[in-house]
């Protein structure tokens, strides 16, 4: 193991290497090359924002950045936890940067994006967790950016007691929280959080402001069965939230959990089929499918589906 990875990740320091099998033709994707790409990078480095786009090692930066779409990911590059799946940095985090809010909204001004995705690392120190932060960046992209659909995707706020209403009294259009995977499998792939805290937090949004859509993801690859993924989508629906992202995990070093299988393309499918038997109102089910991708396409559709729910109900 090496230097980078001994700081980005500490708490592999005394784990041996486990790397996974060959990936499947399905999963492979182009190097980011495009001019799109290009200028998206330049753009978040001019500001000084941190995207989870580059800290996760998401497999589909290339096609994002190219349209522009990205990520952005406040509060730091360091998180408190250290999950077993996640490539973002372990360790202690700085301060938060006050001028962040600003400096996203002007992204979003001079991108000209119709919807962005804001999220986080888990900020444990921090007595609300990172909520306010969080609001505070709705607030300024309300501000300059109006027409700007605006979607969350928050830690779990544990122990954080009133962050949930703070990111909800700042009415983000979606709030997003990711379960990651069956219960099954918390205590070693997400050791710091709890299944049922997360699904509740997502069902508090909906009791606090029914008119926020809400949305959840999965990994798959991990371990778990299909009988389970059918259990979490039940239970995600029980919370009722609204939209389900369902993905392949890929393990972004050989110090971190391995892939246990590749799912094929037609297991997705068929998951994406089951969970709108179960009534989500859209589903996004595919190998390479990550929380904000087609985000912003997605909840477009996600609005038409509620308006022609509405008029249904009339």
């Amino acid at each position: 193991m090496n230097d980078i990875k001994k700081i980005r990740h500490p708490q592999f320091k005394n784990i041996p290497e486990r790397p996974s099998g060959r990936k499947p033709n399905w999963i492979r994707v182009k190097a980011p090359v495009s001019e799109g790409y290009r200028e998206t990078k330049s753009l978040m480095k001019d500001l000084k924002l941190t995207t989870v786009c580059e800290e996760a090692a998401c497999p589909n930066i290339g096609e994002c950045w190219e349209q522009k779409h990205a990520t952005v990911m406040i509060l730091g590059d360091t998180c408190t936890r250290a999950c077993s799946f996640c490539n973002v940095i372990t360790g202690k985090p700085d301060k938060i940067n006050l001028s962040e809010p600003k400096n996203i909204a002007k992204m979003v001004l001079i991108a000209k994006l119709k919807h962005v995705v804001i999220t986080s690392v888990d900020r444990d120190d921090l007595l609300d967790g990172g909520a306010n932060h969080f609001a505070n960046c709705i607030k300024e992209i309300r501000s300059m950016a109006p027409n700007t659909t605006i979607e969350v995707l928050t830690p779990d706020f544990r122990n954080k007691i009133g962050a949930v209403e703070i990111v909800v009294d700042a009415k983000p259009d979606v709030f997003n929280h990711n379960l990651e995977t069956v219960p099954r499998l918390y205590k070693a792939i997400r050791p710091g959080s709890r299944y049922y805290h997360s699904l509740r937090l997502l069902e508090m949004v909906k009791e606090l402001s029914p008119s926020i859509f809400t949305k959840s993801g999965i990994m798959v690859g991990l371990g778990e069965s299909k009988e389970e993924i059918i259990q979490v989508m039940e239970d995600q629906r029980s919370a009722k939230i609204d939209f389900l992202t369902i993905g392949q995990y890929l393990q972004p070093t050989t110090q971190h959990a391995t892939v246990e299988r590749y799912v094929t393309p037609d297991e997705f499918f068929e998951y994406e089929q089951i969970a709108y038997s179960k009534g989500f109102l859209k589903v996004s089910s595919s190998p390479l499918t990550r929380s904000s991708y087609h985000a912003d396409k997605d909840f477009e559709i996600l609005k038409e589906k509620r308006m022609n729910l509405l008029k249904s109900d009339q």
